[in-house]
């Protein structure tokens, strides 16, 4: 590095392996959700039969997106705002937007991952007690009465977030090598064991199959709903890491020849059946509690949140022998879901920061978590369940649909670069793309995307969400996604002082 900080002149950093490379992009688009959301959505959404339409949009939405965001951060070699401004001068925003769009949701996802860290250790002797959500929503977390009620900071709560942004940092602070590829290397297969352990403890007990039956019966009236078709696209877009500016700055650290439409069908095919496996425990241990208090399993089936802190504690108060250990396995697996993904939500970000201002990778973290940190302590507060809620709904549903549909327009219809990064992904590619990849981008992704953002612009003003204040809605949802577009804009209008030069001297 050279003494004036100048990263530009250093060789790109590179993965020491593909392997490396492949665990850390799995690692990205494995995440709490594959775990807490995506067996809810199977559930909600016609059983068995969602897997039709899911497979459906794994194929014509999600893998030909990840091969695009691959190409296009392999062939520029940037992050994402370059990345975009090589494609089209003016189109550096959208870099910028999709990054901002990251930190937005790095800012609550962190205050998670402590809540999950918290569990971990009350999973040790079951210390949540008998009533998992009085702890919960009472003691854990203080929750106020109403909206603007923010209440003050909950001290055990910022404690575990400060541990778990240490930990991310620590990573980030290592490299793109000795860091986050050594850490997905570690906590990727851990985590897979730790999930195979939970389905095959949850199959064993009593109420599984109930459970199961719930969750894979097929109902395919279900396949008539369009609602049904939009959640499966919703699911694979949010699943996959899929416009967060992730996979591009992923990609850029590839060597030179890199097949990379081969990398996109493992990851994403990884993805998937983890999400798969973990809806099996789910919902076996879903069928256990119900018959463990004699209700049906419908009457037990949780989302989210209420899920993983409440649902969760309660069926392993309930749990034969060793239930600690479930507990321990449970919070351990959200732990490193939740941190491999956090890293690769920081490192788009950095990569941005370091093109554009100039600045070593240190200051690059510093200012980045710096930020971002601060940030989080909003949802730190007692009122701090409300903001993340209403933010992780604005941010998924209106920021990242329209920064996927804005990534599709411009490479496919504005810049018309389609064919271009086709040459490029074929070149070395050992699955050559063609048609249906062409015709994925330039038609299916972008209608459906029109569609979902429609759906949900109609739904939000039909049924207020969740009868927050009006106040509310406005300024932490529809103001965080209009305040990040605008800094974009910003970002955007800053020179950076040589201007962009044709690479990054890797």
């Amino acid at each position: 590095m050279g003494h004036n900080g100048d990263t530009i002149a250093e060789p790109r950093e590179q993965w020491g392996s593909r392997l490396g490379f492949l665990l850390a992009a799995a690692g990205s688009a494995i995440g709490l959700g594959n775990i807490w959301r995506y067996p809810y959505v199977v559930y909600d959404n016609g059983g068995g039969a969602f897997l039709i339409p899911y497979f459906i949009a794994i194929a014509t939405a999600a893998v030909p997106l990840l091969i695009l965001e691959y190409a296009l951060g392999h062939k520029y070699r940037h992050a994402a705002p370059f990345a975009f401004r090589r494609v089209r001068r003016k189109a550096e925003w959208l870099g910028w937007f999709q990054i901002g769009i990251s930190l937005v949701i790095m800012t609550y996802y962190i205050v998670i991952i402590g809540w999950v860290l918290s569990y971990f250790y009350y999973s040790f002797g079951t210390r949540w007690g008998d009533d998992p959500n009085t702890f919960f929503f009472g003691s854990f977390l203080g929750t106020t009465d109403s909206f603007w009620s923010v209440g003050g900071i909950q001290w055990k709560v910022l404690l575990s977030v400060a541990i778990a942004w240490t930990l991310t940092y620590l990573i980030l602070r290592r490299g793109v090598r000795r860091g986050i590829e050594l850490a997905a290397k570690i906590l990727i297969p851990t985590l897979v064991l730790m999930i195979l352990a939970i389905v095959i403890r949850g199959l064993t007990l009593p109420g599984a199959g109930a459970g199961l039956d719930v969750l894979l019966s097929p109902d395919f009236r279900a396949l008539l709903d369009a609602q049904v078709w939009v959640a499966a696209y919703g699911q694979v877009f949010f699943s996959f890491s899929i416009g967060f500016a992730v996979m591009i700055v992923y990609a850029s650290y590839l060597p030179r020849r890199s097949d990379l439409s081969n990398s996109a069908v493992i990851v994403g095919m990884g993805n998937s059946g983890f999400e798969f496996l973990a809806a099996l425990g789910v919902f076996s241990v879903l069928g256990f509690l119900a018959t463990q208090q004699g209700t049906g399993v419908t009457e037990v089936v949780e989302s989210g949140v209420g899920l993983a802190f409440v649902a969760f504690p309660q069926i392993i108060n309930e749990m034969p022998g060793l239930n600690s250990l479930f507990g321990v396995l449970f919070f351990g697996a959200l732990l490193f879901a939740g941190l491999t993904s956090a890293v690769s939500i920081m490192e788009c970000a950095i990569a941005g920061v370091r093109e554009k201002f100039r600045l070593s990778r240190r200051a690059a973290i510093n200012l980045t978590c710096g930020i971002t940190a601060a940030l989080s302590i909003a949802y730190v507060t007692r009122g701090g369940l409300y903001y993340l809620d209403v933010v992780d709904r604005f941010v998924n549903n209106f920021g990242l649909i329209f920064a996927g549909l804005a990534e599709v327009i411009l490479i496919a219809w504005i810049a018309r670069q389609i064919g271009p990064l086709q040459t490029h992904i074929n070149r070395d590619s050992y699955l050559r793309v063609g048609w249906w990849w062409k015709i994925s981008l330039m038609v299916v992704t972008p209608v459906l995307l029109s569609v979902m953002a429609a759906i949900n612009v109609y739904q939000e003003i039909v049924n207020r969400y969740e009868d927050y204040p009006l106040s509310g809605l406005l300024v932490m949802g529809w103001g965080v996604v209009l305040a990040t577009f605008v800094l974009a804009l910003v970002l955007q209008r800053i020179r950076r002082r040589d201007e962009l030069p044709q690479a990054t001297g890797d």
